[in-house]
C-alpha cells in the first residue's frame, strides 16, 4: 500500500490542497478554490479601508471542494488510489486571523441574527481596523508587562489577535458580548473536522498562540487578567473563556468525524493534525532547519529559521516572534518579515513605468528585467527605502515609508526598479544581521513564491547582497507540503524530520553571490543602514552629506568613468 497525506492551505484569496505520496514525495494531486465572497474572497468597507473580513462559510465550501478535487486529480493520475490510503490531515491558515464564536463554537457570521455584520465576520490578518487598540496594547506592556512585548518584536500589531478583538469591542460591543469565545482560523478548521469545535475542547496552535496572542507557559499562557483587565475589564472576563494551553502541530487534534469523511471521501478517524499558519508550514514545507532561513518572496514576505531549542537564545528585538514548537518540534521558531516586496513592484509597474517599456504589466516588467540584469551594481546611482507599506522588521513602524535617492534628469524606470528590488534585498540583510547578533545562524537561503521562481535577476541580486548562496523549493505549494507533513507526522511512525528527507527538495542549480558585485553592494549597503537608521530611528545621530557623493562615486566608477 502506498501512503499519502493531505496539506490543506487557506490563503487571503482561495483556498488549496495537496494530496503528497509520503515514500516518493510525488504531489499527486491538488485543486484550488477561490473564496466567493465579497471582493476577491475579502469582505470590504467603503467607509473604512482598513477593514477586511471573510465569511466562513467560504472556508467550508473550499474544503469540500478542494478535498475532492484532490482526490480526483489522484484518482485520474494513479488508477487503482485509493483514498483510504490518506493517513493524514493537517492545515494551515493565514493569521492572526480570528473569528467570534458561539458556545458549540459555531462562528456567529453563520447565524441568522449576525448576517451581514461585518464585526461577527473573520478578522482577516490583514485587517488594520485595530491600529489604535495595538498602539495601547504596547504603551500597557512598556508599563506593566514588557516580557510579553519582547518576546513578540517590541511592538504589538494591528494584525494580532488581541488588538482585533478589543477592537470588536469597541465598534461592535453587541458581538463581542455574543460570543462564547475567539478562534483562530487554523484552528477552527481541524476542530470542525474532528468534532471538537466547543472553544474548551480545542486543541489551539501553539504557532498562533505565541506569535499573535502573547502566551508563552512561562507566564501561564495567554497575558493575566490584570494586564487584560488594565485594557479593559471585559476582556479580563474573556480571558477564562479562551484557553490555557496551546500545542504544536506533530499533536493529533483528533480524528476525521464520520460526517466530514463521508463528505470528503475519506476514512473516518484519519488523524488530523493541529493547525498552524501558512509561512511557518510553508518553511516546512522549504526544508527549514537550524543555519536555514526560508524565504517566503510573494506581495510581502516572510522569512522563518529555527534552532534546537537546547541553544540558550533571549528575546531578539525587532522580530515577529521567537517561539518555542511554532515550526519544528524541538525548535525555536523564529519569524520576521517585509511589509512590502512584491507589492512595491506592482505599484511601480502600474503607477509609474511608461508604455515604451510595454503594453501592460507583464510586457513592461520583462522589458525592464532584460535591461537592470544588463547593469552593474550601483551603476545607476540609486538608492531606495523599502517602506512604502511601512517597515515589519526589525524596525516595526507601520508609519515609515518609501524612499528612491540619486535621480537625475536621466534616471529610466529600469534603473528604479532594479533599486527598488536592491532596497529589499537590503531590508533582507537587516533582518539577517539582527538574527545573527542574537546568535541565529543563517547559512544559507531557500526561497519559495513566485518571485523566487520567475525572476532570475531579482534572485542573483539577493544572492549578490545576502552574500549567500540561495536555493529555490521545488514545491510551488510549500504552506500545503509542510501541512501534509504535519498531517503525516501527527499520526504517529514516522518523524517530521524523516519526512522532510523524503519530500521536501530543491530545484536544480542555485544563485552563489559573484564576488566583485558583493564587494560593492556592501558600499552600497553601508549608504543603506545610514538612511535605514537617519529615518527610521529615534536616536540616530551623525550626517547626510556624504551620501549622495558616495553613490556618485561609486556610479562613475562602475560606469567606467573616473
Amino acid at each position: 500500500m502506498s501512503r499519502y497525506s493531505l496539506g490543506l492551505d487557506y490563503g487571503t484569496n482561495s483556498c488549496r490542497s495537496l494530496l503528497v505520496d509520503l515514500d516518493t514525495g510525488e504531489e499527486v494531486g491538488s485543486s484550488v478554490f477561490p473564496y466567493p465572497s465579497g471582493e476577491l474572497g475579502i469582505l470590504l468597507d467603503p467607509a473604512d479601508p482598513n477593514v477586511a473580513r471573510q465569511n466562513p462559510q467560504d472556508y467550508l465550501d473550499g474544503l469540500v471542494a478542494v478535498v475532492g478535487g484532490a482526490l480526483d486529480e489522484a484518482r485520474r493520475a494513479r488508477p487503482g488510489f485509493d483514498a483510504a490510503e490518506v493517513v493524514g490531515i493537517g492545515i494551515d491558515t493565514t493569521g492572526s486571523t480570528p473569528m467570534p464564536v458561539d458556545a458549540e463554537g459555531t462562528p456567529l457570521a453563520l447565524k441568522p441574527e449576525f448576517a451581514g455584520r461585518l464585526d461577527a465576520a473573520v478578522w482577516l490578518w490583514k485587517d488594520h481596523t485595530a491600529h489604535a487598540e495595538a498602539a495601547a496594547i504596547t504603551e500597557a506592556a512598556e508599563r506593566m508587562r514588557p516580557a510579553y512585548l519582547a518576546r513578540c518584536g517590541g511592538v504589538y500589531s494591528s494584525e494580532w489577535w488581541w488588538s482585533k478583538i478589543w477592537r470588536c469591542l469597541k465598534s461592535d460591543p453587541e458581538v463581542f458580548h455574543a460570543a462564547a469565545s475567539w478562534v483562530e482560523h487554523c484552528d477552527w478548521i481541524p476542530a470542525v473536522l474532528t468534532g471538537t469545535a466547543r472553544p474548551a475542547e480545542i486543541r489551539r496552535s501553539v504557532c498562533a498562540a505565541g506569535h499573535k496572542a502573547m502566551y508563552a507557559r512561562e507566564w501561564g499562557g495567554l497575558p493575566d487578567e490584570e494586564f487584560l483587565a488594565a485594557l479593559d475589564p471585559a476582556l479580563a472576563k474573556l480571558r477564562g473563556r479562551l484557553y490555557d494551553e496551546a500545542w504544536s502541530s506533530e499533536t493529533r487534534a483528533g480524528g476525521l468525524t464520520e460526517e466530514w469523511a463521508a463528505r470528503l471521501g475519506l476514512r473516518p478517524g484519519t488523524p488530523v493534525a493541529v493547525g498552524a499558519f501558512d509561512a511557518h508550514m510553508g518553511a516546512v514545507g522549504a526544508g527549514v532547519r537550524p543555519g536555514t532561513l526560508a524565504k517566503i518572496l510573494g506581495t510581502s514576505t516572510c522569512d522563518i529559521t529555527v534552532l534546537p531549542s537546547a541553544v540558550p537564545l533571549g528575546d531578539v528585538p525587532g522580530l515577529c516572534g521567537v517561539v518555542e514548537g511554532s515550526v519544528l518540534p524541538g525548535h525555536f521558531g523564529i519569524e520576521a518579515g517585509q511589509s512590502a516586496v512584491g507589492d512595491i513592484f506592482l505599484w511601480f509597474v502600474n503607477h509609474l513605468v511608461p508604455d515604451s517599456y510595454g503594453s501592460g504589466a507583464a510586457e513592461k516588467f520583462a522589458a525592464m528585467e532584460e535591461r537592470l540584469a544588463a547593469m552593474k551594481p550601483g551603476e545607476s546611482g540609486l538608492l531606495a527605502l523599502d517602506w512604502n507599506n511601512g517597515n515589519r522588521t526589525v524596525l516595526v513602524d507601520p508609519r515609515l515609508t518609501g524612499l528612491v535617492l540619486g535621480q537625475t534628469l536621466h534616471t529610466e524606470a529600469h534603473e528604479i526598479y532594479r533599486a527598488l528590488i536592491e532596497a529589499t534585498a537590503f531590508g533582507a540583510l537587516v533582518i539577517v544581521e539582527r538574527m545573527e547578533e542574537h546568535g541565529i545562524p543563517v547559512e544559507r537561503v531557500v526561497n519559495t513564491g513566485g518571485l523566487a521562481t520567475k525572476n532570475a535577476a531579482l534572485m542573483q541580486i539577493y544572492a549578490d547582497i545576502l552574500d549567500r548562496p540561495l536555493h529555490v523549493a521545488a514545491s510551488e505549494q510549500t504552506c500545503a507540503l509542510g501541512a501534509a507533513l504535519f498531517g503525516a507526522a501527527c499520526g504517529g511512525g514516522v518523524s517530521l524530520e524523516e519526512l522532510q528527507a523524503r519530500c521536501c527538495r530543491l530545484r536544480d542549480g542555485e544563485y552563489r553571490p559573484i564576488p566583485e558585485n558583493a564587494g560593492v553592494y556592501r558600499e552600497i549597503y553601508s549608504l543603506y543602514r545610514t538612511l535605514h537608521d537617519a529615518f527610521g530611528t529615534s536616536g540616530w545621530q551623525g550626517g547626510l552629506g556624504h551620501v549622495m557623493k558616495r553613490l556618485i562615486e561609486i556610479r562613475e566608477r562602475q560606469r567606467g568613468g573616473a
